[in-house]
């Protein structure tokens, strides 16, 4: 029940108050109403008060909200273990391990060229054809989908893929008689050997192929074409990204053959979708200096100066390079323990990576909905939800996606339609108004501790890069459709920035695929 009190005033009666005991779903407005009453117009203004969260849910949920207190120490010991990825001294044992990417050069708006480009991070596979012209993109592509059997099967398996849908990308799109650079987008950590080099440190995001930690994904791709005996590739050069940030490679011209048809590749650039994010914001704000994604996973690079970048063994001559910070593994050293919660233990003891990436768990769409979900199952049990009466799909792992985080938070204050759909289709259709309320704001606590977590490394960077005024580019699902992370990130990194530093947040376009052509397209300028 819901509170309206109707104050109704005229020149003829004077004023009274009425209230009433009106069921609405929540929200706190005023309307003017225009009334009869005995022949007499007049005046009302209506006013519902909101369904707001129960006390003991407030309470229950404070686990789920950063302090100011705790916002200072984890950017204290971000910006400590970002120093120690950086430090030649410490980069074996640094948790962040800020891999040197050896991308040394922005796009400068004088890129042009045809343009193929690969782009691997989840579950699905991408290949893209892409036309650069002055200030515009022309871009056909592909989803390929990537098989749970083949997420978790060899490497082989994984790369033989790989190469069949560029192959058959490039027959349907009639592009075999064009020498084409190539972009590879290959968002998984890599450790950094050089330009023609980058062993895989680890899988994240739910894959785990056999094979391939601790090998060259260049030549495991040189494996898988030659395989199929009717591509050959030569690479010649690649650029490092380790746990997700840039790989940076070189291919040389290449005569690739499918079935009776003749295709020439030069692979110019393997890299991670945090610097295609930055490359393709680049492109069109030259003041980007920091990539990131906050999506099915969650990562970071950003514009170090080469000095500080103490692993770098390259052309000391330029002042710059992007680094891929792998922050998502950020608290593998008990770094969290003053945030962890119940949730984020239980979502690391039934992942595939216990005990690693427990940044990117507490952050990113793989893991948001099911944080959600534990707590809704927790309070449930607990008798402070839904009546104490659950259902079997709320109590089924993984049947709340992130997706209705976003839902849920779109309803307008007032309003629950998209959160008892949500419920509707877990068998909750009992759920009352209050039980919504509550649900709503368990959402919220969560998405907005992502937020915060995200909020706090960016700020840590921006401080530490000194720049006056920049740009940080911004990709992935959950910072793309949920409707309020943009406007939470840019209120926490204005509390958190030095003085007198101005940053604003620039939504990447497609900075996985359109950035990996930037990457192959620099590098073509550059060469």
């Amino acid at each position: 029940m819901a509170s309206i009190n109707f104050l109704i005033s005229s020149a003829v009666i004077g004023c009274s108050l009425l209230s009433l005991a009106f069921c609405r779903h929540g929200g706190h407005f005023h309307v003017d109403l225009s009334v009869f009453l005995q022949g007499v117009q007049l005046d009302a203004v209506l006013e519902v008060q909101e369904c707001v969260p129960t006390p003991k849910i407030r309470e229950r949920c404070k686990d789920l909200i950063l302090t100011d207190e705790v916002m200072a120490e984890l950017m204290r010991r971000i910006h400590r273990d970002v120093e120690k990825g950086l430090s030649k001294d410490t980069h074996k044992e640094a948790v962040i391990k800020c891999f040197i990417t050896y991308v040394q050069d922005l796009p400068n708006g004088t890129e042009r060229g045809e343009f193929l480009a690969l782009d691997l991070g989840g579950t699905n596979f991408r290949v893209l054809l892409i036309h650069l012209g002055e200030n515009h993109f022309d871009m056909q592509s592909k989803i390929y989908a990537i098989p749970q059997s083949i997420m978790i099967g060899s490497g082989e398996q994984l790369f033989d893929h790989i190469a069949e849908c560029l192959a058959n990308f490039m027959k349907e799109h009639d592009v075999y008689s064009h020498k084409l650079p190539l972009g590879f987008t290959f968002s998984f950590p890599l450790q950094q050997l050089g330009l023609t080099k980058g062993l895989l440190e680890t899988w994240t995001k739910g894959f785990k192929c056999s094979g391939v930690v601790g090998n060259d994904v260049v030549q495991l791709l040189k494996d898988a074409i030659k395989r199929r005996g009717d591509i050959k590739v030569s690479v010649v050069a690649l650029l490092n990204d380790t746990t997700g940030t840039l790989i940076s490679c070189a291919f040389n011209k290449s005569d690739c053959r499918i079935g009776l048809i003749d295709i020439q590749i030069q692979v110019c650039a393997i890299l991670n979708d945090t610097t295609g994010t930055l490359m393709s914001c680049a492109w069109k704000n030259h003041n980007c200096r920091i990539g990131l994604i906050v999506g099915t996973g969650c990562n970071v690079c950003y514009v170090e100066k080469t000095e500080n970048c103490e692993m770098f063994d390259g052309d000391t001559n330029k002042p710059d390079c992007i680094v891929n910070t792998e922050w998502g593994a950020f608290g593998s050293d008990g770094s969290l323990d003053i945030v962890i919660t119940e949730y984020d233990r239980e979502i690391d003891e039934n992942s595939i990576n216990a005990g690693k990436q427990l940044f990117e768990k507490m952050i990113s769409g793989m893991y948001m909905g099911e944080l959600v979900r534990l707590a809704l199952v927790r309070f449930t049990k607990d008798g402070l939800l839904f009546g104490g009466q659950g259902s079997d799909l709320l109590f089924k792992r993984g049947n709340f996606f992130t997706k209705f985080v976003s839902e849920i938070e779109s309803d307008k204050r007032g309003s629950f339609i998209n959160c008892r759909e949500v419920l509707g289709e877990l068998g909750l259709a009992h759920a009352t108004e209050q039980d919504c309320a509550n649900v709503r704001y368990i959402c919220e606590c969560v998405s907005r501790r992502a937020a915060h977590l995200v909020s706090a490394g960016i700020a840590v960077l921006i401080n530490k890069m000194k720049e006056p005024s920049l740009t940080v580019g911004v990709d992935g699902s959950v910072y793309r459709f949920h409707p309020h992370f943009h406007d939470l990130m840019v209120e926490k990194i204005k509390q958190l920035i030095l003085p007198g530093i101005k940053f604003d947040l620039m939504l990447s376009e497609d900075g996985s695929g359109r950035g990996a052509a930037l990457v192959a397209a620099v590098a073509c300028r550059e060469n």
